[in-house]
């Protein structure tokens, strides 16, 4: 995604986080919770594959981080974690329907900051696919689900 964030519509709920002053955050990188700080997703404990270590990920979503923290940094960071907020993002080049769920794309036996691939089932999702896209696309509109928001589609945002 070129660390830029690509907002396109629907309602942002931003909210404060804290980050770790060796964390390295660029705007639109995909973070999850690490105990009571976000970090961006090619940080997460890669598992034994990419369905082990996406579902795992998954339970752990925050959303979408608003601005950068560079390393010695430890101001909160904001981070949207609305269902219905639209951003375009870097995909693995395919075709995609309206509500194909999407999930971190991997590079190395590490999760991407900013690039999603489709998943083949909603354990392993964080996203929906918001267009359609008939010719094999590397770049889709999509919405998120976290795993701390009760009114997103993610399987963990259950309370109780």
């Amino acid at each position: 995604m070129g660390n830029q964030l690509r907002f396109r519509s629907g309602e942002v709920q931003l909210h404060k986080l804290r980050v770790d002053s060796g964390t390295v955050l660029e705007a639109g990188d995909l973070v999850y919770l690490d105990t009571d700080d976000v970090k961006p997703a090619s940080s997460f404990s890669w598992t034994s594959d990419l369905a082990t270590t996406q579902s795992a990920f998954a339970a752990s979503f925050l959303g979408v981080v608003h601005h950068q923290s560079a390393d010695g940094d430890t101001d909160d960071v904001s981070v949207d974690m609305s269902p219905s907020a639209i951003y375009e993002f870097d995909v693995a080049a395919a075709t995609y329907e309206v509500g194909d769920e999407l999930g971190p794309d991997e590079l190395s036996s590490s999760l991407m900051d900013q690039q999603l691939e489709a998943v083949g089932t909603g354990t392993l999702a964080i996203a929906r696919a918001a267009e359609y896209k008939a010719a094999a696309a590397t770049k889709l509109r999509v919405t998120f689900a976290s795993a701390f928001h009760t009114g997103s589609a993610n399987v963990n945002a259950a309370v109780g």
